[in-house]
């Protein structure tokens, strides 16, 4: 068993250079933990991710469209598209989930 808890993430977090830092790896699965400063200047990533909000609050744009965000709200990106925090709160930090191949996951067809 693996667990992760918000504050040794941060702790971990705060000693490296990055806004980032790795937290555990298992096949396709990546988890990070993110706290940006100021400005989120991410790029598109390469692998389909899900945001889980640790701590703070501030707003998300995906694509064309912006939501206010809050700790334990859920968030879901596919690979490729354009993303970022806004108007964090200083204490604001986010769980990332990499996952699946490179390009992202093909769609899935609903079950009947």
């Amino acid at each position: 068993m693996t667990k992760l808890t918000i504050k040794h993430s941060l702790e971990k977090l705060s000693g490296h250079k990055e806004k980032f830092i790795t937290l555990f790896q298992h096949g396709s699965l990546e988890v990070e933990i993110y706290k940006p400063e100021k400005a989120d200047l991410q790029k598109p990533h390469s692998r389909d991710e899900v945001y889980v909000i640790a701590t703070g609050t501030g707003e998300f744009q995906c694509a064309r469209e912006k939501q206010p965000v809050e700790k334990g709200d859920v968030l879901f990106v596919p690979a490729g598209i354009e993303h970022r925090f806004l108007n964090f709160s200083d204490d604001f930090s986010t769980w990332v989930f990499f996952y699946g191949p490179e390009g992202g996951e093909t769609t899935q067809q609903p079950r009947p």
